[in-house]
């Protein structure tokens, strides 16, 4: 993959200032981490310039980031032959990728590449590396349906809000383990050509995948079933980032994603302020739909609900099989039963750890609004330019306020404070203080040690979190390795009678009875 070429290449020689020895600047492009536990960001200028001063002021973000994502990556496919065929077929199928991405976007990209981490030539140069990362969503969710994504978006306006606005809420449920969300970024740009935007990401990742900008267009993805793709195409992120850079309203966005060729298919939820409501842009490799659901409010999950992609066999698929449609219908019920919507209830809802009608179906299930996976949560107010962006944990920190008309009109910092509308800050959810939530804590303990392969009590792991399916699948795993087929069998059969988040995972537990029986059968 060969870099742009760049005629002025002078910001490298940039050097970055400490200011107040807890925050960075260069010119008026600022760096700084909040009391909140997020970073925040300015960047302002020209595609590489901005590339260029992204990279050294969070220079330790890019780098400790990828080497988190590298790890995670090793942790998930533990065969050194399989990440080596990975890497080649990666390498192989991305070989034409930078033909998709803008030249802005390769500029900017290649600008950061130069704070890359180092130690990584074994995969490709810092620029392939980078430009690869930018579409690593889309090949994880087309090489095994991986599905890391799997979230929820919704949006109220006019009857449906309190004050009639346009309010908008989405999780990003995008897991590369805990590390990966440790270090948020809240990002501001002001590029020499299009609209001033906002967006939420983490270290060397310039596409969006939740974001408004200063029209007060808002775009968030959500992952929908895909085939294995046959060629590279524009990364979802990069599509997003062009949208909320360079469009005001709908029909803008629409016009912009109808020329991008995607190799994933993606929802793209988009709000206006100019048109006062939300629609879906929903996009396949071949085909495209505009829903506009025609009413006051709009929910999206993982599933396809226009004209012509709703009627696909995939689409039918994910919908009988994922625990997309449940995730939708519980989204309808919550919107319902809560009546006119305001900030603080879609904060509520984006927070909802319950099953349909509020049944208890165990804390991390796919089947609920919070799965406890969250990179991020985040809200939108279009008209007032207001979001609201989660600390951590997951969704379940304080909701942080930004003011983007304040943060705009900003120039530069000239002593480090914080930028947050501090009245407007949602707090933390309570659950935090409960023995529920410790339970569940203790819950991911015990699971990281059985990945790890370290001997548990199983008994203790029923106990952190009796109501969740996986909990006792997780028991009959650990049971039936050590040859313990009767215990295996017990747990697997108490699995069933709870809410299973797919069908896939219904048929794994299934065919272990089989083979518990058949072995037990044997003594």
């Amino acid at each position: 993959m060969t870099p742009p070429q760049i005629a002025d290449k002078s910001a490298l020689q940039l050097q970055r200032k400490a200011l107040d020895g807890t925050a960075w600047t260069i010119g008026n492009n600022w760096f700084r981490k909040s009391n909140s536990g997020l970073y925040e960001m300015y960047v302002e200028g020209a595609p590489f310039e901005r590339g260029v001063i992204n990279g050294k002021l969070s220079g330790e973000l890019i780098r400790h980031q990828e080497d988190v994502f590298v790890e995670q990556i090793r942790k998930m496919i533990p065969s050194t032959s399989y990440l080596h065929f990975l890497k080649y077929f990666i390498g192989w199928f991305n070989r034409n990728l930078s033909d998709h991405v803008a030249e802005e976007f390769k500029e900017e990209i290649y600008g950061e590449s130069f704070s890359a981490a180092e130690g990584y030539d074994f995969i490709g140069s810092n620029y392939e590396r980078l430009m690869n990362y930018h579409g690593a969503h889309d090949i994880g969710h087309a090489l095994q349906g991986m599905m890391l994504v799997g979230c929820t978006s919704f949006g109220t306006w006019n009857s449906n809000s309190a004050d009639s606005n346009l309010i908008i809420g989405r999780n990003f449920d995008f897991y590369m383990g805990d590390k990966f969300a440790e270090d948020k970024m809240v990002v501001f740009y002001h590029p020499d050509k299009g609209h001033n935007f906002m967006f939420v990401t983490w270290g060397g990742f310039t596409g969006v995948v939740s974001g408004m900008n200063d029209k007060g267009l808002t775009v968030t993805i959500n992952a929908a079933k895909t085939s294995v793709p046959t060629g590279a195409a524009t990364p979802v992120s990069l599509v997003a980032r062009e949208i909320l850079q360079y469009a005001r309203n709908i029909q803008e966005a629409w016009a912009i994603a109808q020329k991008r060729k995607m190799f994933v298919s993606e929802s793209f939820l988009i709000g206006s302020a100019e048109d006062n409501k939300a629609v879906l842009i929903e996009k396949t490799p071949e085909g495209m739909d505009l829903y506009d659901p025609k009413k006051n409010f709009i929910t999206c999950t993982n599933h396809f609900q226009g004209d012509s992609l709703g009627i696909l066999e995939s689409n039918k698929l994910q919908i009988k099989e994922s625990a997309s449609e449940y995730r939708y219908e519980r989204l309808n019920e919550l919107l319902k039963e809560n009546g006119p919507n305001t900030v603080q209830k879609t904060i509520s809802i984006l927070r909802d750890r319950k099953g349909l009608h509020g049944a208890n179906i165990g804390l991390g299930n796919e089947k609920a609004i919070n799965q406890f996976i969250a990179h991020h949560a985040i809200v939108f107010e279009p008209k007032k330019k207001m979001v609201w962006v989660s600390a951590a944990p997951w969704q379940l920190g304080q909701f942080v306020a930004y003011d983007l008309n304040k943060i705009f009109s900003m120039h530069g910092l000239d002593s480090d404070h914080e930028v947050y509308d501090s009245v407007q800050n949602v707090p933390a959810d309570s659950f935090l203080l409960t023995n529920e939530y410790t339970s569940f804590q203790v819950y991911r303990q015990l699971k990281a040690q059985l990945q790890d392969g370290k001997d548990i009590d199983t008994k203790a792991l029923i106990a952190s979190n009796p109501e969740f399916y996986h909990t006792y699948v997780l028991a009959g795993d650990y049971h039936f390795k050590k040859g313990n087929f009767a215990e295996a069998k017990q747990y697997y059969e108490t699995a069933l009678t709870k809410v299973i988040a797919t069908k896939g995972e219904e048929m794994h537990i299934r065919k272990q009875l089989e083979k518990c029986n058949a072995k037990l059968s044997k003594q």
